[in-house]
């Protein structure tokens, strides 16, 4: 994992870049991603727009502010592990720890409506989780000692990466994520249906005037 900045030169460039993502965040939310500019940002945040750009690379990233440090904890995740951890369980655990947190957030659901109804932010993602694919299976690949291109090294971060996506709706998150490294860790098992309940009866009907009729 990297370490927090030190210094005050660090500390107050983190704090600055901090301020400029809390701001664009806070806009976006209130006026829709699509109406807000970086001078908007820029004037909400009480700096330049050229302070924007030297900590964000363009609007898009001012929605994904951590994107750089996500790269860093996945390969962290893999090379750090603990002595006898497998990857996959060491992925299990990093995924635990680092987006059940997100996702509980307030804004959460308000981030991810955002985030879904915007179509350049929909295309933004798609192309962050391919690079966050090729860095991960890249450090997945160095640890077995096979290419980077390596399809069960790229499968496994494809499928890591969308674990959050597949759980987010489930009721019990932490749950659907111990279940999805399950299947992962012991393979796809088909799935066993739960007894059917005997059905519930209901009223006698009353009895018709010709159903009290002789034949």
């Amino acid at each position: 994992m990297t370490e927090p900045p030190v210094g005050r030169r660090e500390r107050k460039k983190a704090a600055t870049r901090q301020a400029i993502a809390d701001a664009a965040l806070q806009l976006f939310l209130a006026r829709g991603y699509d109406h807000v500019s970086i001078r908007d940002v820029a004037e909400q945040a009480d700096v330049s727009t050229a302070t924007v750009f030297k900590h964000f690379t363009g609007k898009e990233a001012l929605v994904f502010d951590r994107e750089e440090s996500t790269d860093v904890h996945l390969v962290a995740a893999v090379r750090q592990r603990a002595t006898g951890q497998s990857v996959v369980d060491a992925l299990r655990r990093h995924v635990l720890d680092t987006w059940l947190p997100i996702a509980a957030h307030p804004q959460w659901e308000e981030f991810n409506h955002l985030v879904t109804s915007t179509p350049a932010l929909r295309a933004y993602v798609e192309r962050m989780w391919a690079r966050h694919t090729d860095t991960l299976g890249a450090a997945i690949a160095d640890e077995f000692g096979v290419d980077h291109d390596n399809l069960a090294c790229v499968a496994l971060a494809r499928f890591v990466l969308e674990i959050p996506v597949l759980a987010q709706g489930r009721k019990d998150r932490a749950a659907a994520v111990e279940e999805i490294f399950g299947i992962l860790t012991n393979g796809w098992q088909a799935p066993v249906p739960g007894p059917v309940p005997d059905p519930v009866p209901g009223p006698v009907p009353a009895p018709s005037a010709e159903s009290g009729q002789a034949g």
